[in-house]
């Protein structure tokens, strides 16, 4: 998702970021709000290719039973990061252990250990979900991370988190298929193509 920084008031010493980012959520309804290495990030709301595409993704997850009593697939569920005292994401999806629910740490977010794979499909500023978002989640121990980058027309699937970074970047363009671990629970390939096509702008059809 494309997103910006923000800063956070200082009248009487910083509040915390938390209550700031909590504001912002209130104030503007439906944009994504998050803490990524203890800065403050504000994204729009996508554009309907970047829905489409989400929607797309889902389907092979939900084909291969994934959405049942071992796991979940879900949208916009929030993940606590361990790289700051309140940093915070929002994938666009994630696949987690059914349980999740009992593994709630603060502010509507669950622990990075029930998550199995979480997946961002890119908007104008691709530049996070390839840069600051792969730090964050190779720290979160996050064991697999897709990255759907419709600028460049790839599927990115990043595995084995070490320190900061993923020891495995596979780069997959459009005619091949991008194979996801077994490790997730079941096997999954994504057709980037489909994915690809799924996410591109659509051109308006003039009035008539």
């Amino acid at each position: 998702m494309s997103a910006a920084a923000v800063e956070h008031p200082c009248d009487d010493g910083p509040e915390p970021l938390l209550v700031t980012a909590n504001r912002l959520a209130e104030q503007h309804p439906g944009y994504r709000v998050e803490i990524i290495g203890g800065v403050i990030t504000v994204a729009p709301p996508p554009d309907g290719p970047h829905a489409d595409a989400l929607t797309t993704l889902m389907i092979p997850f939900l084909a291969a039973g994934l959405h049942s009593t071992e796991s979940r697939v879900l949208q916009g569920i929030g993940l606590w990061l361990p790289g700051g005292p309140e940093d915070f994401a929002i994938p666009d999806l994630a696949l987690v252990d059914a349980d999740y629910a009992e593994h709630l740490i603060k502010n509507n977010s669950y622990d990075p250990a029930v998550f199995r794979l979480v997946l961002e499909v890119t908007s104008s500023n691709y530049a996070s979900d390839l840069r600051h978002k792969v730090t964050a989640y190779a720290e979160a121990k996050i064991p697999v991370y897709v990255i759907l980058d419709r600028k460049h027309g790839r599927v990115h699937v990043l595995t084995e988190p070490l320190g900061s970074s993923y020891d495995r970047h596979e780069v997959y363009a459009p005619g091949r298929q991008a194979p996801l671990p077994a490790s997730i629970g079941a096997e999954v390939n994504l057709d980037v193509a489909e994915l690809i096509q799924a996410g591109r702008a659509k051109p308006r059809t003039p009035d008539v």
